[in-house]
């Protein structure tokens, strides 16, 4: 495996961390909202991803790196919650609350954010690698 295809692996990782980043940053961001229905109540959303490959010359896969299967809405019911005078009640007097588990959501942050630091130092490396090969001929 090439430098250049451990860049291209890295980078593909890092784009992948920054979608999960962004979905886990909405979804905290939206944890307190309140809805008066169920089809209006926000829904925690998670990143699908899988690895890139590619057959090589003796048909063993070669990873490309990681693609981006799409963005899932949690399937998990909204918290309803018994406020009869809360301006959004419906006429049964409850609320709804998202399916956002903060907890949840910030052990997610700091695995994405550890991930995407790391990728980063793989970047950096061959980054290094790179340069140090260029110069061996000087």
């Amino acid at each position: 495996m090439s430098l250049l295809q451990v860049l291209s692996i890295a980078g593909s990782a890092l784009n992948a961390q920054s979608l999960r980043l962004n979905l886990t940053a909405s979804n905290l961001a939206n944890a307190d909202a309140v809805s008066s229905s169920v089809g209006e109540t926000y829904r925690s959303r998670h990143a699908v991803f899988a690895t890139a490959l590619q057959e090589a010359d003796f048909t063993t896969p070669v990873s490309l790196g990681v693609k981006v299967l799409g963005v899932v809405d949690s399937q998990a019911p909204p918290h309803k919650e018994y406020l009869p005078h809360h301006p959004k009640a419906d006429k049964d007097g409850y609320i709804y609350r998202p399916n956002v588990n903060v907890i949840e959501e910030m052990a997610d942050m700091i695995s994405a954010s550890r991930s995407y630091q790391s990728n980063i130092e793989i970047i950096n490396a061959s980054k290094q690698m790179i340069l140090r090969t260029l110069s061996i001929g000087q």
